[in-house]
């Protein structure tokens, strides 16, 4: 019996989580934008990069930290070495420098133990302009990162009003199948009363079923649109997405000649390329001053070796502690190969000469291609202007010219490809209307991108 009721329990937990996690996410468009941020994994790995080149700039100045090395060494002979001397004995009586000489011989030790510890440390004006470069990277990669950011927040924008216009695209789709429902239960009806041919059933029919591939398409293209949207947010799999309806905002004043020369100025493209000829320059300079400039190194060494045999005598005696070579040094050096035009480290300057040349020149044409692209944006934004008004007044005509048609279907005196064209026109008029202000709003962010200001700074004016 606890064994059922254990069961039944798992059972109801697994089934309660189920339906938890079939709840669809309601999300507005804000709330979209700020789970991307956070969660969105190509954003996340520039971030870490971000990371990155800061703790890189704020532990720049450790390149004045001397390089220290430390090393101990015991070693052993293949063979015995012996030393031989002659050494003078002092004469037994007055007069003379020593009477004779007697050899001396003594085997060294095989095992020797030796030590050493020494400090370098080399300066350069090039380090200090290369502190600078690496802090400049960072400032780099702060615009990196705030143009990626701007990037998914304007695709994530755009995504949520794709996915709002795909579903407003279906609920048209929708009505319009279940007037086609209606036509055809009509035709039916009359068919059955003797009032009209089975043409006239079959044309309804065949007009009903050519809508449902096209909402099948639709329902596919959302699902696919909600899934990819879903992948931007870090949500998982399945999620079902519930997104709030965005009023259509009212139309600004578009200043072409002001929003050109803002985007020339603000644009993250061409602030992320102005960065980067600046960090070249300062690698430039960098190189000229390792070059061109000379170096000063500072050295010490303390090389103490043990002057009795390793295996038998005592370390710690200090006595048998002895330097050989240690020493504090201050070395001037500048190499002359850069002095002649031709040599290798002079042609690596050249080569970043032609590299700033090749930057500024794609500078120049991000800057005429933001121009032209800031140009088109504005031109089809006031297109839209003038179109969305026109395009509502044509769905009201052809709302009015479908009634008409249905009413005259219903009263016998128009066939159902009459009510069949003219419910196409309405609802072709109703897609232009959606597809338009679509691209009114998808072309304001596009603009806002562009200008280098807050998403919603337009529409708020």
């Amino acid at each position: 019996m606890e064994k059922i009721k254990i069961a039944f329990l798992v059972f109801f937990a697994v089934g309660c989580g189920t339906l938890i996690a079939q709840e669809p996410y309601t999300l507005s468009i804000d709330k979209a934008v700020a789970l991307a941020i956070e969660h969105n994994l190509s954003l996340s790995n520039t971030k870490r990069d971000l990371e990155t080149k800061l703790r890189k700039a704020d532990t720049a100045w450790n390149v004045f930290i001397p390089t220290v090395d430390v090393s101990g060494t015991m070693a052993r002979t293949n063979e015995a070495s012996t030393v031989s001397a002659l050494v003078p004995v002092s004469p037994t009586g007055p007069g003379g420098s020593y009477d004779y000489v007697l050899p001396y011989s003594q085997t060294l030790p095989q095992w020797s133990l030796s030590s050493r510890l020494s400090a370098s440390l080399t300066f350069n004006i090039a380090l200090f302009e290369g502190i600078k470069n690496v802090r400049m990277e960072y400032e780099n990669g702060k615009i990196s990162y705030q143009k990626a950011r701007l990037q998914l927040e304007r695709d994530i924008r755009k995504s949520y009003l794709q996915i709002l216009l795909l579903k407003e695209n279906i609920v048209l789709l929708q009505e319009n199948i279940s007037a086609a429902e209606r036509r055809l239960e009509i035709a039916r009806a009359n068919y059955r009363a003797g009032l009209v041919p089975e043409l006239t059933v079959l044309q309804a029919q065949v007009g009903l079923e050519n809508l449902r591939p096209s909402l099948q398409d639709l329902q596919n293209n959302l699902q696919i649109a909600t899934e990819s949207l879903a992948m931007n947010l870090g949500l998982p799999h399945g999620t079902k997405l519930e997104l709030e309806t965005i009023g259509f905002p009212d139309p600004i004043s578009l200043d072409m000649e002001n929003f050109i020369s803002t985007a020339i100025n603000s644009k993250p493209d061409l602030e992320e390329l102005r960065r980067s000829i600046a960090l070249l320059k300062s690698t430039r300079q960098a190189n000229w001053y390792q070059l061109y400039t000379p170096s000063v190194s500072l050295g010490w060494t303390y090389d103490p070796t043990f002057q009795g045999d390793p295996m038998k005598d005592n370390w710690f005696n200090g006595d048998a502690w002895q330097q050989r070579s240690g020493m504090f040094s201050i070395t001037l050096a500048w190499r002359l190969n850069s002095l002649l035009p031709v040599s290798r480290e002079a042609q690596g300057l050249v080569d970043l000469d032609d590299s700033l040349e090749k930057m500024n020149t794609s500078l120049a044409l991000a800057v005429r291609g933001t121009e032209t692209e800031v140009y088109a944006v504005v031109l089809q934004l006031q297109k839209s202007q003038k179109s969305i008004e026109a395009l509502q007044l044509n769905v009201k005509l052809a709302s009015r010219a479908y009634t008409l048609a249905e009413d005259a279907y219903r009263a016998g005196t128009k066939d159902v490809m009459e009510v069949t064209n003219a419910e196409l026109d309405l609802r072709k008029a109703q897609l232009e209307v959606l597809k338009e202000q679509y691209n009114y709003m998808t072309g304001l962010l596009d603009l806002e991108y562009s200008i280098g200001v807050p998403f919603g700074t337009l529409t708020r004016r």
